[in-house]
């Protein structure tokens, strides 16, 4: 057992050290693939090795390939980093080794799971009934939550999708915005609806649906199921759908809602922004991740839906060797997982870290930091080309091809980093603030970064 004491303790030490390095560590420098690979290719020995030396051996081949992604100045790709607490409590599951299948395999990881779920309802202003799925991200809350809604609108139309499938089945509509996130597409694939079935709105100004369009898709097609996807957090701008008044309209038509806010859902714990998310009360589903905007560790993200009996009915089996299983839906009746690590614990630990007030203070915070970044920038004399209503920003240096030389350099400079995206026929420069570690001086230092890198020395 001292052995096992001191091996966790060495991990424990090399990442609380890792952590430590954030703020001084080169955000991401040019790696050379091959070597990393060799780092950790050679054959298999054939004989055991010792576990500290395993470890050590694990270190040594990783750290040159890391990214900083958990620090402050990590803009990239909508990234949290991770809090201290629900990292400790991810380091617990780790060494507790539970199987989150249901309340006989863990007990302890289904009420975890049950607590946090009813306080993410309270903080997100999702209607306390719902059922809450534990997930690995938004791609997997998107197809708990599409799933839900393929069984009910079929199941309305008469037809058992679980049972019978989708062949002969009444054909389903799928209306979503034209700038949906591309998560949402491949859940419809793996659904069996493919890509083909979409029928898209049209995007306003900033990137959120157009209600003229949608009232007019709505009453082009042919009535039968329906399903409609709205988005709060728009992948590149952060603009949210009008979800009140699109859901009114989609429940005249007897429709379907399900909500991709894997960021933007966020929105709703702060009074500042609860308006840009109002109504989302009306929608039947709702996706939203926890390692984005709430600094969970990777993975994790959660599928809601108004109707419990649904989602279930979408998403749980049973089995005469699973006891159990088969009483009132939690666990693995949410999700598409049945060996599930026990993810509950570091959302309950990081939920507790921050309570109602910090999760509001985070948002908030990143808020105007990406105002921040956003004033800095124009006053440089360089484009923000979207309105920056959440944490997205997007900049423009000249053509496109200087947008992405600028990009790039950004990227092999190691003060900061941001990616690339293409947003109305444009390549810009995205800017993403999650971290709750950011703070104005490292937003200063990134903006005077990129302004030397751009060739506009401030």
């Amino acid at each position: 057992m001292e052995e096992l004491n001191r091996l966790f303790r060495l991990a424990a030490d090399h990442a609380a050290d890792y952590r430590r390095s954030l703020p001084g560590r080169p955000v991401g420098v040019p790696i050379d693939q091959a070597a990393l690979t060799k780092a950790f290719s050679g054959p298999l020995p054939a004989a055991p090795s010792a576990a500290e030396q395993v470890l050590t051996e694990l270190v040594a081949a990783a750290e040159p390939g890391l990214v900083a992604s958990a620090g402050p100045r990590y803009f990239g790709f909508v990234v949290g980093g991770a809090l201290p607490a629900a990292t400790a409590a991810d380091i617990l599951a780790a060494g507790w080794d539970q199987v989150a299948f249901n309340a006989v395999m863990s007990p302890a990881a289904i009420a975890a799971e049950a607590a946090a779920g009813d306080w993410l309802k309270e903080l997100l202003g999702v209607p306390a009934s719902a059922s809450v799925g534990f997930v690995t991200g938004c791609q997997a809350a998107n197809t708990a939550g599409l799933a839900a809604a393929r069984h009910q609108v079929l199941a309305d139309a008469g037809w058992d999708v679980e049972r019978r499938g989708l062949l002969g089945a009444p054909p389903i509509r799928v209306i979503a915005g034209e700038e949906r996130h591309a998560t949402i597409d491949r859940s419809l694939r793996l659904l069996g609806l493919g890509v083909d079935v979409v029928e898209p709105v049209s995007a306003g100004p900033n990137g959120a649906i157009d209600l003229g369009s949608l009232r007019e898709v709505l009453r082009a097609g042919s009535p039968g199921p329906t399903i409609v996807c709205l988005q709060s957090g728009n992948v590149n701008t952060g603009a949210c759908d009008q979800l009140r008044e699109a859901c009114e309209l989609v429940r005249r038509h007897g429709g379907w809602v399900h909500v991709d806010g894997a960021f933007g859902l966020w929105a709703g714990a702060s009074p500042a922004t609860r308006h840009l998310v109002d109504g989302l009360e009306l929608a039947d589903s709702w996706a939203c991740d926890g390692h984005k905007w709430l600094n969970l560790p990777y993975d994790s993200a959660f599928a809601f839906c108004a109707r419990p009996d649904v989602h279930a009915a979408a998403m749980s089996y049973t089995a005469a060797y699973l006891v159990g299983s088969g009483g009132s839906p939690v666990g693995a009746d949410l999700t598409a997982e049945s060996s599930r690590r026990a993810r509950g614990f570091a959302v309950w630990a990081g939920l507790r870290e921050l309570g109602r007030d910090g999760v509001a203070a985070l948002v908030d915070r990143c808020c105007a930091l990406a105002r921040r970044f956003a004033d800095g920038l124009t006053a440089a004399g360089f484009e923000v080309a979207n309105e920056v209503v959440l944490n997205q920003v997007l900049v423009g240096f000249g053509d496109d091809t200087r947008t992405d030389q600028v990009t790039a350099a950004v990227q092999a400079d190691g003060t900061c980093w941001a990616g690339g995206t293409t947003w109305r026929g444009r390549r810009l420069m995205r800017i993403s603030v999650s971290n709750a570690t950011t703070t104005e001086a490292d937003v200063d230092r990134s903006i005077a970064t990129i302004t030397r890198l751009a060739g506009r020395d401030r």
